[in-house]
């Protein structure tokens, strides 16, 4: 089948909007219409994106769960320091160092940190991943009912409505005491693996006309075993695969409230609303190319690089095609380089530092050190072409999107499921804030918007 082909399965009908000049006609009005001077954005000090004049984030609460570090305030000037992560008051490099040092899975140790606020006992942490192991496998005629009778092609999608589905098949869902809602948390954490790897494959079936896998999740297997049980057709993976892309979850797993998926999460959970609600909320939000899309963007620039730059590691050639990308001359035509620059972080993203690392072994044993010395080289004359054409004392640094993406298409995931891992591993920063907004938060969050419409009389149908 071909992927511009609708699937004829039940639930499936095809577009029915028109496609001629009336919806052109309406989309020209409707930019007209919506279109505000900028001008008006600065004469009434609106904070655009929640961001200062300076670049910095507009204060907007309170949290103790992640603290995203790059910048400090110095005399009223921003200033850029090294970039800090820690997740519930310990740095990033110890929740690593600790798990890595005793050659285990860290994702669910980390999930635990952030839903409860300590680092777990060795008893405690068995019962917990004990509870997820159990909690993997969906409820009977989820997968055939809910996945399989109504792919997606995008798998982002998918695993939205399978959240919003999961509210079906939960008998307490609108109750709202603490430990109904650690319940509903502690399940999607767990099925979130499941959900996107049966998402993925009946995408994989229905519109690319590939085989259809559907293994059973193991309930003794970590969270990134799992998913590479469930996504390869022979279940079979390697010990580092494994710890790879675990550590791959526990770097992705929370970044602060101010993240716009978090925020979102925040936002819809001070309404009191139900979890189910607020999660697929904030996947919505993941699945933005500025936000967890852009995984796949850098690869897709990486290999554009690769098509039109003739030696890998010639600086001066790679610079120059670099240059034409920021000057919208090549790839996208945004002017964007992928991977490069963050909101917070200035001098260094402590991810990229720890990925960066397995990254390059990984590349050797995968006999793909030439391309991680590409990644490596764009890395590195980034920022320098940036400040040379935009004309910037902006400091600019890679994030955890330079190599994430690298790193899955080295361990033969897909590019669909790119950001879906992003949503495996952070749903467990999410269900953790929206833990704390349930505790902690009390009050609608409801920001104002200044209406600058002109005034305007009724006229009738008859006289238009």
């Amino acid at each position: 089948m071909a992927k511009s082909e609708t699937p004829e399965i039940e639930g499936i009908v095809p577009e029915k909007m028109p496609k001629g000049p009336f919806l052109t006609e309406l989309a020209k009005l409707a930019k007209q219409n919506n279109k505000i001077d900028h001008e008006l954005f600065e004469k009434f000090d609106v904070k655009r994106g929640l961001r200062n004049a300076d670049g910095t984030g507009v204060l907007v609460g309170l949290t103790e769960i992640g603290d995203v570090h790059g910048y400090i305030i110095s005399e009223k000037e921003k200033v850029a320091v090294e970039g800090r992560l820690r997740y519930r008051g310990i740095e990033i490099e110890d929740v690593v160092g600790g798990f890595q040092k005793e050659r285990r899975p860290g994702y669910e140790e980390t999930a635990y940190l952030l839903l409860f606020g300590q680092l777990p006992k060795k008893k405690d942490l068995t019962k917990f991943c004990h509870l997820l192991g159990k909690n993997r496998s969906l409820p009977e005629g989820f997968a055939e009912n809910m996945i399989l009778k109504a792919p997606s092609n995008n798998v982002m999608n998918k695993l939205a409505r399978s959240v919003l589905a999961a509210y079906s098949y939960d008998k307490t869902p609108e109750e709202r005491s603490l430990k109904n809602i650690l319940r509903q948390c502690i399940g999607l954490i767990a099925r979130f693996p499941t959900f996107a790897a049966y998402g993925y494959q009946a995408k994989s079936h229905y519109y690319d006309g590939e085989s259809l896998y559907i293994h059973t999740p193991d309930e003794k297997l970590s969270t990134a075993e799992n998913f590479l049980l469930m996504t390869r057709p022979d279940k079979q993976y390697t010990k580092m695969e494994a710890e790879l892309l675990d550590l791959c979850l526990v770097l992705h797993a929370e970044h602060g409230g101010g993240n716009n998926s978090t925020f979102v999460a925040h936002v819809v959970t001070s309404s009191d609303t139900d979890v189910y609600s607020s999660v697929a909320a904030a996947i919505g939000s993941l699945k933005g190319y500025k936000h967890g899309g852009a995984n796949i963007q850098v690869v897709q620039m990486m290999e554009n690089i690769k098509k039109n730059v003739k030696k890998y590691d010639d600086e001066g050639e790679v610079a120059d095609y670099l240059a034409k990308i920021i000057k919208k001359e090549a790839f996208d035509g945004t002017g964007l380089i992928y991977g490069m620059g963050h909101a917070v972080y200035t001098i260094s993203d402590p991810r990229t530092s720890l990925l960066r690392k397995q990254a390059a072994r990984l590349a050797k044993e995968k006999d793909l050190e030439w391309e991680f010395d590409l990644y490596s080289l764009v890395e590195r004359l980034a920022p320098e072409v940036l400040k040379k054409i935009k004309q910037s004392g902006k400091t600019v640094c890679s994030n955890v999107d330079l190599y994430s993406g690298f790193v899955y298409r080295m361990l033969g995931i897909p590019a669909e499921l790119y950001t879906p891992l992003f949503a495996i591993s952070r749903v467990a920063g999410w269900c953790a804030h929206i833990i704390e907004e349930n505790v902690s938060g009390g009050r609608i969050i409801r920001p104002a918007y200044k209406s600058v419409a002109e005034k305007k009389e009724y006229i009738p149908l008859s006289k238009r």
